[in-house]
């Protein structure tokens, strides 16, 4: 390929069937993205440090344990570099093709992987290793479906069809905890133990044959189709676009602006998100000593009303615009912060549960469903899905990654709750201050190459 285009592209049609592959295809490989590492991140908060870290106290053993959860958002960043350039240069299919069986593959093995008390410390070493290459595939995953479906949907219900990737995540997270409730609930500790934990993610199997399958019949983005800088389904070389006038506008623009308002955005879901979903299940049950089976019912049932928070949110982003919603919500989070826990401590198992229902919808799967669009409109095609994947992964290194981790240290060094409701806090303000700092989006056209801000 040499040369750039003398004439606009077509206009790539999609009809209602592809639109619905779409669809199903980012709902399914995020649901597949998040069941996988909701089973790591459940595993790793329950049973973890008893099998891969059984000669430590319980307090390191849970620290180890979130550590082995946090490295694989290392692997993430690398692979939302490598993946989002090729998605952005040869398109969004081909990629995602790729990291859903990249996914698939690790999470399926570490139901095979022997204990600690079979081969010692090769047993957490080949954890990290797989959790790695789980992380690589994950990297571009969510950003990927994120692009696809934004750039499918049409312009007035963007924020709605975008929103299926927070309902893939709270599908995946559904079917997760729904899985290790079961577990809890029908097996003795000791089967657990030993050989329970195993089954969830050998059943996972099932699933990425299935997403495999989606992706191999799904069309290419129409917006990458469209974009002026694409020639024969690759993108022009920075040398190629600027020999032409018409598309050197979009490389001249400087950039780092919309990224940095993009990870602010991304703040406050990513890390509500390690500490909501994560950190306060093992919490619960090894600290504040409630029976096991109630934070994860409690997750359970927030993902459930999940599925009428998402696309309600979707909508109303759609209707009055994604500044006024996420400013709505995240001054929410912050003010239901230290109420949320006050609930989670009192020992009332019915405050357990409305607290954290409350609390993975309000500051999760809320801020999740517009973070979805939001984030896609503020970046230009050239480069949306590079720029989209590696704000999502920083934030969920400096977020996510690190929150339980460091939720974990402070408990265990204070003695007390409140740096979690501390920490809730400063993720949530983070993203309010981003939303007041970023253009209204709503509408834009996603085929321009330059970014929102």
């Amino acid at each position: 390929m040499t040369g750039t285009p003398t004439t606009a592209p077509r206009p790539a049609n999609r009809t209602t069937r592809d639109l619905t592959r779409a669809a199903v295809s980012g709902w399914l490989g995020t649901a597949m993205e998040f069941m996988d590492f909701q089973l790591y991140s459940l595993a790793a908060a329950i049973v973890f440090n008893k099998i891969f870290f059984p000669d430590v106290s319980p307090a390191i053993g849970l620290i180890a344990a979130m550590a082995t959860y946090g490295v694989g958002y290392v692997a993430r960043l690398v692979g939302a570099v490598y993946f989002g350039r090729m998605g952005d240069r040869i398109g969004r299919k081909k990629v995602l093709f790729i990291t859903i069986a990249l996914m698939g593959a690790s999470t399926t093995l570490i139901g095979a992987l022997p204990t600690y008390q079979t081969v010692g410390i090769l047993a957490p070493i080949m954890l990290v290793v797989l959790r790695l290459v789980q992380g690589f595939g994950a990297g571009a995953e969510i950003a990927g479906a994120t692009v696809m479906l934004a750039e499918y949907a049409p312009v007035r219900r963007r924020g709605l069809v975008a929103s299926l990737v927070s309902l893939g995540t709270n599908s995946g997270t559904l079917a997760a905890s729904g899985l290790w409730a079961v577990l809890i609930a029908v097996l003795s500790e000791e089967q657990l133990v030993s050989w329970g934990w195993r089954l969830p993610f050998l059943l996972s199997f099932v699933l990425m044959v299935f997403a495999v399958w989606m992706r191999r019949n799904l069309k290419e983005s129409p917006v990458f189709e469209e974009r002026a800088d694409v020639v024969d389904g690759v993108a022009l070389s920075r040398e190629e676009v600027a020999k032409s006038n018409t598309l050197e506008a979009g490389l001249k623009q400087r950039k780092g602006k919309a990224f940095f308002l993009a990870l602010g955005l991304r703040f406050g879901q990513a890390g509500n998100s390690g500490l909501v979903q994560t950190f306060l299940v093992g919490y619960t049950a090894g600290t504040l000593l409630i029976d096991r089976t109630v934070p994860t019912s409690a997750i359970v049932y927030g993902s459930i009303l999940g599925f009428a928070t998402v696309p309600l949110v979707g909508l109303l982003g759609d209707r009055f615009g994604r500044r006024p919603v996420y400013l709505a919500l995240t001054a929410a989070s912050i003010a239901f912060a230290f109420p949320m826990m006050l609930m989670i401590t009192s020992g009332s198992t019915v405050a357990v549960v409305v607290a954290m229902v409350l609390g993975l919808n309000l500051s999760v799967l809320g801020l999740f469903s517009l973070e979805s669009v939001a984030m896609a409109e503020l970046f230009g095609a050239r480069n949306r899905f590079t720029q989209l994947a590696l704000a999502k992964e920083v934030g969920g290194i400096l977020a996510t990654a690190i929150g339980p981790v460091l939720a974990a240290t402070l408990t265990a060094v204070t003695g007390h709750w409140w740096p979690i409701a501390a920490m809730l806090m400063a993720y949530s303000l983070i993203t309010l201050v981003a939303t007041l700092l970023s253009p209204e989006t709503r509408g834009r056209d996603l085929v321009r190459l330059e970014d929102a801000a």
